[in-house]
């Protein structure tokens, strides 16, 4: 090959900017450099609203959270009904064996 033992190759990641020096023998990493991080994005007045909207999603999840829970039993109850019908529609399937899997 054309490539001596001291020359490490200088490479920039295409993803994160990132820079990293590579073996070309060993095709290992030998070193990285992070790429410079960008401040955020983020207007200030902005904020508020971002914070309000989190919050009402929050209380969105635990309204959801508690209404499911509170009516468990009915939930449970109608899906057991649900599987009950659909039992006695549907024929009675061959049961699969773990030999027929192999």
């Amino acid at each position: 090959m054309g490539i001596k033992d001291s020359e490490n190759l200088k490479v920039t990641c295409p993803c994160c900017q990132a820079k990293l020096t590579v073996d070309p023998i060993l095709g290992a990493v030998l070193s990285h450099e992070a790429p410079p991080k960008a401040e955020p994005n983020i207007d200030l007045e902005k904020a508020h609203d971002i914070l309000a909207e989190q919050k009402r999603q929050r209380e969105d999840k635990f309204a959801d959270s508690f209404f499911q829970e509170t009516h468990k039993e009915d939930i449970l109850a109608k899906k057991f009904e649900e599987a009950m019908k659909k039992a006695k529609d549907g024929p009675a399937g061959k049961p699969v064996r773990d030999f027929d899997l192999d």
